[in-house]
């Protein structure tokens, strides 16, 4: 099978929806003429011109509400939120209007807009370009939330998003955007709520998500020369979260421990590791343990940000201590 970039990925589901059906547009900040920040649009304006393809101004809480009235009007707008940190300023128009909406209108309405966004540190962009805020917009109902890690999920992901009708973000990471995977030509999708097992192990299951999920693959390599054997779940999507397969997996494990990026305190690892606890006590040797960012902003200089994040190491090591 061919491999591909990850942002390739994104661009080819972005471009065959587009083909498909031309209800669909894009809308964002320097989506059209600059074609994405990270390129993933690159040639789009060009190829489906400004009445499908909308550059728009610096105002978050406005393209969300645009794009909210554009979708209960029957088109089905794919926004690009630039950086996550900027999902701070567009909030009320999500959780007051487009996730509320068809609730509040009684099913009348439905609300196809799908939020592409991206999130994550790694790149010394510093406390206001490189959150991690998915607990935020996995806490409000009516809103789907995916992760992919992987070309793969990234298209098949997004695809899906697209193709359905439910109001959906999915976030990228800026790490992730170079990375290569296998990604079929052939069309395929991937649902919402069926998580991946990404590595199968013995002894201890580790549930990571986006850019995470890479640095636990290599984690388990480094343990694997010293006869430890960790089993890697992906779920790709939080909200709906698969429940069946993490629970499988820790029953087959007896031990979880959750990885993320994103602050510890109030992180989704949380409603994770609350979820095991909860309905796979009796499969548990011990507690579930959780491995996430530190609780501060993340800072500019190269030197202290990777010091603020897990990586391969930190979850080896966190690894090593819950089953010594």
């Amino acid at each position: 099978m061919r491999e591909i970039r990850y942002r390739e990925a994104l661009t080819e589901a972005l471009h065959e929806e587009m083909l498909r059906d031309e209800k669909i547009i894009i809308l964002g900040e320097d989506v059209g003429v600059y074609g994405g920040i990270f390129k993933v649009t690159n040639g789009f304006l060009d190829e489906f011109g400004p009445a499908r393809v909308m550059d728009t101004p610096i105002a978050e809480n406005a393209i969300m509400g645009l794009s909210a009235g554009a979708a209960m009007l029957g088109q089905r707008p794919v926004l690009e939120i630039m950086y996550m940190d900027f999902f701070t300023l567009a909030l009320d128009q999500l959780v007051n209007g487009a996730a509320a909406l068809p609730f509040v209108y009684g099913g009348q309405v439905e609300m196809p807009l799908v939020i592409r966004t991206q999130g994550g540190a790694g790149s010394c962009a510093g406390a206001q370009h490189s959150k991690s805020l998915e607990a935020w917009i996995a806490h409000i109902p009516g809103v789907r939330v995916a992760m992919p890690s992987t070309p793969f999920d990234a298209k098949g992901l997004l695809k899906s998003a697209i193709q359905d009708k439910k109001l959906t973000v999915v976030i990228e990471h800026k790490q992730l955007y170079n990375t290569r995977g296998p990604v079929p030509e052939e069309e395929y999708t991937i649902p919402f709520g069926k998580a991946d097992v990404k590595r199968r192990g013995t002894d201890i299951t580790v549930i990571a998500t986006s850019r995470m999920v890479l640095e636990a693959l290599s984690a388990a390599e480094m343990l694997s020369k010293d006869g430890i054997d960790i089993e890697v779940v992906d779920p790709r999507s939080l909200r709906p979260l698969d429940k069946k397969t993490i629970l499988e997996s820790v029953a087959h494990t007896h031990r979880a421990m959750v990885v993320h990026e994103a602050w510890r305190t109030g992180g989704f690892g949380a409603e994770i590791a609350a979820m095991i606890s909860e309905e796979g006590f009796d499969y548990l040797d011990g507690p579930v343990t959780r491995l996430a960012g530190t609780d501060i902003p993340i800072p500019y200089s190269p030197a202290l940000e990777p010091h603020v994040i897990p990586n391969a190491e930190t979850i080896a090591a966190q690894i090593r201590k819950v089953l010594k």
